[in-house]
């Protein structure tokens, strides 16, 4: 079954405002649309990705890693979300879930700009 157009371009409408928010610094503005967003497409990963990385922002990392696990569930790939995981339990002091996070989002993108941050293992090779 072929998603509804109109679905399509109202929610990247969103995400779009949602972003431009969030690259002004209108971090509460950026809130509100991505809360609209999912609202109104909770099937859309990305939704959840973004809105994720405001609460990021705000330090609001209990609520992030909701979100990120949201991600994770309907896109186990979601390099970003892993990222995200590994960069909130960083901030929460959470090192070892750190690691594995970031460790498993560069094992899915190889060229992460945060793979700097995993601590390499002797026997591994990233």
């Amino acid at each position: 079954m072929r998603p509804d157009l109109q679905l399509i371009k109202q929610a990247q409408a969103l995400l779009d405002e949602g972003m431009s928010q969030r690259e002004s610094y209108n971090l509460l503005g950026a809130r509100q649309t991505l809360n609209r967003l999912v609202a109104y497409c909770p099937d859309y990963a990305e939704g959840y990705n973004q809105r994720a990385f405001i609460r990021f922002l705000r330090e609001n990392y209990d609520a992030a890693l909701e979100d990120l696990d949201k991600t994770l569930e309907m896109r186990p790939d979601h390099f970003a979300a892993l990222s995200g995981k590994g960069l909130v339990f960083f901030r929460q002091g959470r090192t070892e879930l750190s690691h594995k996070a970031l460790r498993e989002a560069v094992r899915l993108h190889p060229w992460l700009k945060e793979r700097h941050m995993v601590v390499k293992q002797p026997s591994e090779d990233l």
